[in-house]
């Protein structure tokens, strides 16, 4: 019998872990499927009772029974068993969230819950949560940082830009605005400052961006004949599979960094890009902005520009709760951005 090559044995073996693992996660998905199911039913049951005027009393002491009867299986405390009272209560018959109970875990569901108040809110993060695979900690930074919001508003001109099949996606990659709250910086720092804190803070920064974010480097030198130039951070989306050059400015918006931005991608098109890759998208992050005047900069460009603010300590403007788009065009934007399929 020939004898087979390591590199061949070691290929095979990593092909049936590969297949063991795949099974473990779909068995969990069928698994969690069921619980958020159980959990329903059961909200459902004691929800119908209380509506008959059955005491809260029945809640602990279906907890006490449960507990017995099956030692060792947790989720029925008396508080959890609230908790999916509340679950069924507020999401039944809700069209836009019902038909998402069994798409993320339980514990993921009850942050929502608790934190969330608008039913539109929650379906963007339950449908955010199953697309970019957030864990809880990651959730719940999201939220702390208000990424519904911020989704909404971004200001950029992907619609006129960007083919169709990326366009969404690409709405989904850039914030209104970022929070640099990690960086520990005094009001009075430089640009420099700015960027050599986010690359020493690198993990951090690209939590804060958004999932599918790579770094590339500080610094990224371009040549132009004889001429060089320097883009601030130059990072990659796997998914969107472009470059995105980011422009660092710690004062308000100018018309005239569009124009920057537009030779950058110029360039980084023709030099950089590799023949696989779409065409590089910029963003440009200044410390204000005035969003009319954002609006007309954006209007005349041909090339994918989205501009945002900064902050570096987590706060929410005032002015965001009236910014947000009227109901219709929040649902219209979370089913644009949630039912691309995974190969766009």
């Amino acid at each position: 019998m020939a004898e087979i090559s390591s590199n061949i044995q070691q290929s095979f073996i990593a092909e049936i872990k590969h297949k063991v693992r795949q099974a473990q996660y779909e068995a969990l998905k069928i698994v969690n499927v069921h619980l958020i199911r159980l959990y329903w039913e059961i909200g459902k049951s004691i929800s119908e009772k209380q509506s008959l005027s059955w005491g809260k009393a029945i809640v602990p002491t279906l907890s006490k029974e449960l507990q017995m009867e099956f030692p060792g299986v947790g989720g029925f405390s008396t508080t959890n068993l609230w908790l999916m009272t509340q679950f069924y209560m507020e999401y039944q018959g809700v069209e836009n969230l019902q038909p998402l109970v069994g798409e993320i875990s339980w514990t993921k569901h009850i942050i929502i819950l608790q934190k969330c108040k608008s039913d539109l809110e929650r379906q963007f993060y339950i449908l955010a949560t199953k697309k970019f695979g957030w864990t809880k900690n990651v959730l719940i930074t999201q939220i702390e940082n208000k990424t519904y919001e911020r989704y909404l508003l971004n200001q950029t001109n992907f619609d006129k830009t960007l083919p169709d099949s990326i366009k969404n996606q690409a709405h989904l990659a850039v914030k209104d605005e970022y929070t640099f709250a990690f960086l520990n910086l005094s009001d009075n720092h430089s640009e420099s400052q700015l960027e050599k804190a986010l690359v020493q803070n690198i993990r951090s920064f690209l939590l804060e961006m958004g999932h599918q974010f790579t770094f590339m480097g500080n610094q990224f030198r371009l040549q132009v004949n004889t001429k060089e130039y320097f883009i601030d951070l130059l990072l990659y989306h796997r998914q969107l599979q472009c470059l995105i050059a980011v422009d660092l400015k710690i004062g308000e918006f100018l018309p005239e960094y569009k124009g920057k931005m537009e030779f950058y991608l110029s360039v980084l098109n023709d030099q950089v890009k590799l023949p696989n890759e779409k065409d590089a998208i910029g963003i440009i992050i200044c410390k204000e902005k005035d969003r009319t005047v954002v609006e007309y900069s954006l209007k005349t460009s041909q090339l994918p520009i989205g501009v945002a603010t900064y902050s570096t300590a987590p706060r929410l403007p005032k002015e965001y709760k009236n910014l947000l788009p009227d109901e219709k065009e929040i649902i219209k934007r979370i089913n644009e951005n949630f039912t691309f399929t995974d190969e766009q």
